[in-house]
């Protein structure tokens, strides 16, 4: 028995390091370890640098901004990607997208959540307990009052 545990070991080393495995989280030790995601909605292989596969993920939140909901702990870089998504939504009027900035808002409840811009988990955290609605729409206008430096919501 000892022997097939150390082939079954061996072999699962080698699909790694050849890619063949899918991973839903950064690598030990790394600066966003607790960041998490679903496999089954984002393809990235193991043998991705760190780097590499913050870039798909963004990406993936940048083509589809629903799959934001199936990170935990999403890096500043990733919750950048949604804002830019909330931004352009709301630059092109119509309803805002409350749905994005509900997600946004369930990712800080975790205190693994690094903060993305100075001042966001404070925002977030400043109407807990309010309901969902009225904490979307403080997100919002506490977005629409930032810098234009930041990027993120700029009102005309």
């Amino acid at each position: 028995m000892p022997l097939l545990d150390t082939i079954s070991s061996l072999l699962g080393r080698a699909s790694r390091a050849l890619g063949l495995e899918t991973v839903d989280a950064f690598p030990p030790g790394h600066r966003y370890a607790h960041t998490r995601w679903d496999k089954a909605y984002f393809d990235i292989p193991s043998d991705w640098k760190p780097e590499r596969i913050e870039q798909a993920v963004s990406e993936a939140i940048t083509n589809t901004p629903s799959v934001f909901a199936y990170i935990a702990h999403p890096t500043p870089r990733m919750q950048r990607a949604l804002l830019a998504v909330i931004h352009a939504r709301l630059r092109r009027g119509g309803t805002p997208p409350n749905d994005l900035l509900a997600m946004l808002i369930d990712a800080y409840a975790s205190p693994r959540t690094p903060e993305a811009m100075p001042g966001l988990r404070a925002a977030i955290a400043s109407n807990l307990g309010y309901d969902p609605s009225m904490r979307v729409a403080h997100l919002a206008a506490w977005l629409a009052d930032m810098p234009a430096a930041f990027d993120v919501i700029d009102f005309a």
